[in-house]
């Protein structure tokens, strides 16, 4: 029988590793790596590399510091998206609030397809600009 490599987590670059961890950490309900939590009030937070696990400690995501970063420019081509996570919901009206939820934690909405008879969707960038779409699926 042969073998395949298993995917561990999605590694998502950034300028700043804790806010992109922290966004994502409470948009999606998931808990950090032990080691990997915020430092003790008043300790310098140096982290350049973080990990996001699900309740059963299975890794999701993963954040990696870079010193610079172009956001991409879609829906135009200019600076491509690259990748983008897709995250669903049950409902329409689970839809709504996930995106107000996303935007209160600094998400910028990028397209509102949200009247689409047959798959309603926001697409919305993190805080570093990555898109990511929430749909109901």
């Amino acid at each position: 029988m042969a073998e395949y490599p298993q995917l561990l987590h999605t590694v998502i670059d950034t300028t700043d590793v804790r806010a992109l961890a922290e966004f994502y950490r409470q948009l999606l309900g998931l808990r950090y790596r032990q080691g990997d939590e915020p430092p003790a009030d008043g300790v310098a937070d140096d982290a350049d590399w973080l990990v996001l696990v699900d309740v059963n400690g299975a890794r999701r995501l993963a954040f990696q510091q870079v010193e610079r970063l172009e956001r991409t420019t879609w829906p135009k081509h200019d600076i491509p998206m690259q990748m983008h996570l897709d995250c669903t919901v049950s409902s329409f009206e689970e839809l709504q609030r996930q995106r107000e939820r996303a935007e209160s934690l600094g998400a910028q909405l990028l397209l509102d397809r949200s009247d689409h008879a047959d798959e309603p969707l926001y697409v919305l960038a993190d805080l570093s600009g990555h898109p990511f779409c929430i749909f109901v699926g």
